[in-house]
């Protein structure tokens, strides 16, 4: 029988989610609500996991850190893994690959300060990847990306050198009409994440005119999309991961950390699911692939 693992993963964006993503590095009362994120809801999550005893997964963008040290500290100290960000959380696509590089040994040499260890997990900022970021996770020897979502439940490599055609309007129709073409496989597992599982989209409330008004019922996304998903992976497919993300920037406010506990709880309430880091998740895939395939019809 196949394992079924439920992975937290905690993106401190705080104020570098304000400077990279949601178009208010030139708002100070936007930036204040980072500052909320990093010094309120950073601890209040922290305190519900410690309650709860469970292990999570926290990708924290440099500026975080650097601003956020005490809290993040906490967060190591607890035993929490601590996975690279970004570090104003800025989108990989408009990166050259020497800026992207030298954030991304940046962002290692202040988690290994913190921690004392080299990060293993890496997350895109933005969930985008540039044509540079697979290589470099190959490069600076990554067990793990968790940026893609090209399965919902199970692990796979990352690969490099995957290619498409655009469509061209301007040129002979020929010229677009070719299928997606797979690239070669890394020595990196991905982790596959979810925007359905993600808390930012529905419920962080946001100016930028190409964004969200963040005002979804946070009861109804638990009851119909977080346990919904959670319910199908484990009533039909049998096997698999589930990730979560969630952000300090939501799920640190007072109104989210009932929810919080009540989605702990309930998944604590399936004798065959367990709690893992994505840390975890991605040894056991690599030891065998195979524990997470499904086991019944359902994909």
């Amino acid at each position: 029988m196949g394992d079924i693992d439920v992975a937290i993963g905690v993106d401190v964006d705080a104020v570098a989610g304000w400077l990279g993503s949601y178009g208010g590095e030139d708002s100070r009362a936007d930036l204040s609500r980072g500052l909320s994120a990093g010094n309120e809801g950073v601890p209040r999550m922290l305190t519900v996991f410690e309650n709860e005893g469970i292990d999570t997964s926290w990708y924290v963008p440099g500026h975080t850190l650097e601003t956020f040290r005490e809290e993040i500290q906490a967060v190591a100290d607890a035993g929490h893994e601590l996975g690279i960000h970004g570090y104003s959380h800025e989108n990989p696509s408009d990166l050259s690959r020497e800026q992207e590089a030298a954030i991304i040994e940046a962002s290692i040499e202040l988690i290994e300060d913190v921690t004392g260890e080299r990060p293993v997990g890496h997350r895109a900022s933005w969930w985008e990847f540039s044509e540079n970021t697979a290589d470099l996770l190959d490069e600076y020897d990554f067990l793990y990306d968790s940026s893609l979502m090209e399965s919902e439940f199970e692990p796979r490599q990352v690969r490099t050198g995957d290619s498409w055609e655009k469509i061209d309007y301007d040129a002979e129709a020929e010229s677009w009409m070719e299928p997606y073409e797979y690239g070669e496989e890394l020595d990196v597992v991905e982790v596959p994440i979810s925007w359905y599982r993600d808390d930012i989209p529905p419920m962080l409330f946001i100016k930028h005119p190409y964004y969200n008004t963040g005002y979804a019922d946070p009861e109804t996304m638990h009851e119909k999309y977080y346990k919904a998903q959670f319910d199908y992976l484990y009533d039909r497919r049998g096997a698999g991961v589930y990730t979560l993300t969630i952000h300090p920037d939501v799920y640190g406010k007072p109104h989210m950390i009932p929810l919080l506990e009540d989605f702990i709880r309930y998944v604590k309430d399936h004798d065959r699911a367990e709690f893992k880091t994505v840390e975890d998740v991605a040894r056991k895939y690599q030891e065998d692939p195979s524990v997470y395939e499904p086991e019944g019809e359902f994909v």
